[in-house]
């Protein structure tokens, strides 16, 4: 059981109550001993000499007195002249229930609870997980956990067992984190690389204080510039959509979403198996703003750069590689293509005036290849950052100080007053350091080694177009999904659906289907292939049956009263109730198209290669149902088939506006119809007269009665 707060209560009303947990003047330590190496007394030690901001730190223990160890909550709260802004919980799961109440009935504001022991291993665990959530329902008191190892603010607050922490550097970046572990590791990695932690948290089991919680609350702290986030599994996904929408509003958010390897329980369809809950996750929230990374060492480089420096909203920022060493600014210029990042030529002025700065031999378009760095660096930099296709610049260069002082060349161009730049370098640890410190100073993000630095530029890049993207779909003119006026346009479909209800319905949605017979019998079977264009497609119409191919039941290229006795025999062999006679597409590329009711996101929609490899290849898109017709169109553009729908070797170009429409279109039928659980057209072909649904599926979701829709 989780407790909801709304953001609201979290931004306007509750963020005392949260202060008081996660800034606290006054922490008290249950289970706090004077036995060294006991958990209680790591805790209290590391509260105790943790920061400047505790100000009162104090142990509890029923059977240990002395040496700042009182009896009780009570008794601790009469002698301090009043109660704690946090107590810590270091006792047993069996005995933290009690623990916990009585620490809100002493008027505690928050509580961390670090054992395990509950919901995670089951049985009697998930009933004392229940009652900590019933305390806090019933009390209000803040919790945090249990199961976690807690939270720091380098050089002001360490409620964290781990006595490393201490060695963490303060800097701009929040780390929230599903884990305590992983957010100890993400903080050492960004503490490590020169970037810095100004609060870190592992949420633990979330029985009050949740991922979105955490980041309403950053929202709106001035010293955090940027959020690393690290998921294992969404209980709300609404909530945690709306909240990385508004948080990247006013800063940025990078996420790792664990669970790569996550297989969904089998599904009816090709849009349920391919639409797991780690693409799901991943694909919206990329959708509401965040910068989605696959690896730790991504994100740390991804909050390097975003924590420092911000593109304008775009929907293709351009940017401009300068290297000192072509190697290296190779790979990084692969790497930014690659992941389909502009990398603009350069105007023929820029290009003048380079070729009066740099050696003839030298590369001087898009990127520039300096050489060796010398006097002229710094023009350089100014001469390609005062491009008019340059949005940000992406510096690499080896530490070769006998050469160039690089934070010394940033400074002298004035190229960070232009535009955002990163800056790529490679040498000593030390010397990396020390590069990475200066350039600080200029608001400018140094990193490791040319991959960190296309890593850290795609971020940006992926930032800017998030937000672009968000800002042109709240300008369209859209009306929500099942909204007023909307449900009169929609068609009537009774489940269960066969094929031909279902294209009966797509052709009222204005999606194109083949011509096509429903036939009842072998007569009206020959009649349809005397009456339709031919070669036809014979199919089994059962709507129990989804995967008509695996089982035989369908039958291609059929054009003789022969073949379609034969294909009629093949049919009935598999019990065929009736038969669906229809007229084949001509070739072309097929996509599948699928709108589906995620149970923790609600309705997505779904695109990628179709056809009956569909879940083989597994080059699949998602967005919410909230995706605009112009967000649709550009969600192909993540496929890495997309090439094949742009003419490729003089097959058919998609009209990426038409295929926006159809997915919008089912989009919203989807959820102006709840007892619908899937709509799957597969394959929605692609041929040179435009889009064709060559087979549809309607699946009933499985908690609603079938009966008629309208």
């Amino acid at each position: 059981m989780t407790v909801t707060h709304s953001p609201t209560d979290i931004a306007e009303l509750d963020r005392p109550r949260l202060d008081r947990l996660f800034r606290p003047a006054s922490v008290a330590v249950v289970g706090a001993s004077t036995a060294p190496g006991k958990l209680g007394s790591v805790m209290l030690s590391a509260v105790a000499n943790g920061g400047t901001g505790v100000r009162t730190a104090y142990g509890i223990n029923s059977r240990s007195e002395g040496d700042g160890i009182h009896p009780s909550l009570r008794t601790a709260t009469e002698f301090h002249g009043g109660p704690a802004d946090l107590a810590v919980l270091c006792i047993s799961a069996a005995a933290t229930p009690a623990a916990l109440r009585e620490a809100a009935e002493c008027g505690v504001g928050g509580a961390v609870i670090c054992s395990g022991g509950f919901a995670e291993v089951g049985g009697d665990g998930v009933a004392l997980q229940q009652e900590l959530a019933a305390i806090v329902a019933d009390t209000g008191i803040r919790l945090l956990g249990p199961n976690t190892s807690g939270f720091f603010r380098p050089g002001t607050t360490t409620v964290s067992f781990v006595p490393t922490v201490r060695h963490i550097t303060s800097g701009p970046v929040a780390v929230v984190a599903a884990s305590g572990g992983m957010n100890h590791a993400l903080s050492f990695l960004l503490s490590e690389q020169g970037v810095g932690v100004g609060f870190g948290v592992g949420l633990g089991n979330s029985v009050d204080i949740t991922t979105v919680d955490a980041l309403e609350y950053l929202r709106t702290d001035p010293s955090i510039t940027a959020i690393a986030l690290h998921i294992e599994s969404v209980d709300d996904g609404a909530a945690l959509l709306s909240a990385v929408r508004a948080v990247t509003t006013d800063k940025p958010v990078v996420a790792l979403v664990v669970g790569r390897s996550d297989v969904s329980a089998f599904s009816a369809s090709h849009t349920g198996a391919l639409a797991t809950s780690w693409r799901t996750t991943r694909a919206l929230l990329a959708e509401a703003g965040a910068v989605v990374v696959d690896s730790e060492q991504q994100l740390v480089d991804a909050v390097a750069a975003l924590s420092r420096t911000r593109l304008p909203a775009a929907a293709a920022p351009g940017i401009g590689v300068i290297t000192a060493q072509a190697g290296p600014g190779l790979l990084v210029l692969d790497q930014l293509l690659a992941h389909q990042v502009r990398v603009p030529a350069l105007t023929e002025s820029t290009r003048e005036q380079l070729s009066r700065l740099l050696p003839p031999m030298t590369f001087q378009e898009n990127p520039v290849d300096t050489g060796r760095p010398g006097a002229t660096f710094d023009a350089v930099l100014s001469a390609t950052a005062a491009d008019p296709g340059i949005d940000a610049l992406a510096i690499y260069a080896l530490a070769e100080p006998d050469a160039v002082d690089l934070t010394v060349a940033l400074r002298e161009s004035g190229v960070r007053d232009q535009l955002p730049v990163v800056l790529g370098t490679g040498g000593p640890h030390g010397v990396i350091g020390e590069i990475t410190s200066a350039a600080a100073t200029l608001d400018v993000p140094a990193l490791a080694g040319p991959t960190a630095l296309a890593t850290a530029v795609r971020a940006l890049v992926s930032d800017s177009r998030a937000r672009y993207l968000r800002t042109a779909a709240d300008t369209e003119s859209t009306s929500p999904p099942g909204g007023s006026g909307e449900r009169a346009d929609l068609p009537t479909i009774v489940l269960p659906a066969d094929e031909a209800a279902a294209k009966d319905a797509l052709d009222a949605l204005a999606i194109s289907t083949p011509p096509r017979r429903v036939c009842g019998d072998r007569a009206a079977a020959h009649r349809a292939l005397s009456e339709l264009p031919l070669p036809v497609a014979v199919k089994i119409l059962d709507a129990a049956v989804l995967h008509k191919t695996e089982i035989g039941g369908v039958h291609l290229n059929i054009r003789t009263a022969v073949e379609l006795d034969s294909a009629l025999d093949a049919l009935d062999c598999i019990g065929a109730p009736a038969y669906l006679v229809e007229s084949m597409a001509a070739g072309g590329v097929d996509l599948f198209l699928g709108v589906r009711r995620d149970p923790v996101f609600g309705p997505i929609v779904v695109a990628g290669l179709g056809g009956t490899a569909a879940e083989a290849i597994g080059d699949v898109t998602i967005r919410s149902h909230r995706v605009t017709p112009a967000g649709a169109a550009a969600m192909l553009d993540d496929l890495q088939c997309a090439a094949l729908l742009n003419g490729w070797r003089g097959g058919p170009v998609l009209d990426r506006d038409e295929f926006g429409r159809i997915a919008v279109a089912l989009a919203r039928f989807l959820a102006a119809h709840p007892a619908i659980g899937d709509i799957e057209i597969n394959p929605l072909r692609l041929t040179a007269t435009g889009l064709l649904a060559l087979d549809a599926v309607v699946v009933a979701a499985q908690d609603r009665v079938e009966g008629e829709l309208s």
